[in-house]
């Protein structure tokens, strides 16, 4: 079973090398390693295809605003990194930690000991009739 899961890998990355190497063109590269990529020659009709190949684990949230634009057609080039858009009050990317230890959980939560702090005296509980 694990020789046939590793030969399905190793097909799949073969197949995707030969998809960019055949029809697509490098567009660039962000801090983090992905690679982007276009088409070379639209379709009849349709727009030029883009596509990003993850360097590392494939999670959407590790994709930079200015090239999430870019992705979606909302700009016809990505953004420079020294562009009068970038603020120096931006934070870094960071994952989505959703569905992991590192999730964040409000004080209160069972994982956080469970127990919240006292209500201010102007919180009512609602209580059917």
């Amino acid at each position: 079973m694990t020789q046939r899961i590793s030969i399905l890998t190793w097909l799949s990355q073969l197949s995707i090398r030969l998809l960019i190497s055949r029809r697509g063109e490098l567009v660039g590269t962000d801090r983090f390693g992905n690679r982007y990529f276009r088409e070379k020659k639209a379709r009849p009709g349709m727009k030029v295809r883009r596509w990003v190949l993850f360097a590392g684990e494939p999670e959407a949230s590790a994709v930079p605003a200015e090239w999430h634009g870019w992705l979606h057609y909302s700009m016809e080039q990505p953004l420079p990194e020294n562009s009068a858009y970038h603020k120096p009050w931006v934070k870094p990317h960071e994952a989505n930690h959703t569905g992991t230890v590192d999730a964040y959980r409000p004080p209160g939560h069972t994982y956080e000991g469970g127990h919240r702090a006292a209500a201010t005296g102007d919180y009512e509980p609602w209580t059917p009739a």
